[in-house]
């Protein structure tokens, strides 16, 4: 049976539970405990005077370590094959397109054509992603490209599809 000292207690830490999210929420310039606050993610900055080589590492770990799996295998693989050869003005429109939108899912329906690439987005290496996506020589991309591989110098695996 219940009794009023149950019940008592059970509003007491009820009510202990709900000051200490109120508390918090304070801390996070936000009245509503449910609500996630609008600098949870820092905005993205451009790195200024990195060398090129620590550029190109950077990008070929940030396109291997995406939200969702798809851009994973869709990036690292792009990353591996096209990352040597891009001049510094390409790495810069490839790190403002991995890492300024906010949304994975933006980036993979740019890039398979099933949404409009904005302006911003919509450049050289946007058109050299599209053309890796289209896989015209139906390479299998089933997994990420082994990081320090020599046999694997393209990211891909040269396996063909039938």
């Amino acid at each position: 049976m219940i009794t009023a000292r149950i019940i008592n207690k059970a509003l007491n830490r009820v009510t202990s539970i709900c000051a200490r999210e109120i508390s918090l929420s304070k801390h996070v310039g936000c009245n509503d405990p449910n609500a996630i606050p609008s600098n949870f993610i820092p905005p993205w900055e451009e790195k200024q005077n990195e060398p090129l080589e620590k550029k190109r590492a950077r990008l070929l770990y940030q396109s291997r370590k995406r939200g969702m799996l798809e851009n994973d295998l869709l990036l690292s693989t792009f990353a591996a094959k096209h990352l040597t050869t891009m001049s510094e003005e390409q790495l810069t429109q490839y790190d403002r397109l991995i890492n300024l939108p906010s949304n994975d899912w933006d980036i993979y329906y740019w890039a398979t054509g099933v949404k409009e690439t904005p302006e911003e987005f919509n450049n050289d290496v946007m058109n050299l992603l599209k053309e890796h996506i289209k896989n015209k020589e139906r390479l299998m991309r089933i997994r990420q490209p082994d990081l320090f591989s020599s046999s694997n110098a393209s990211g891909t695996n040269t396996s063909k599809t039938s």
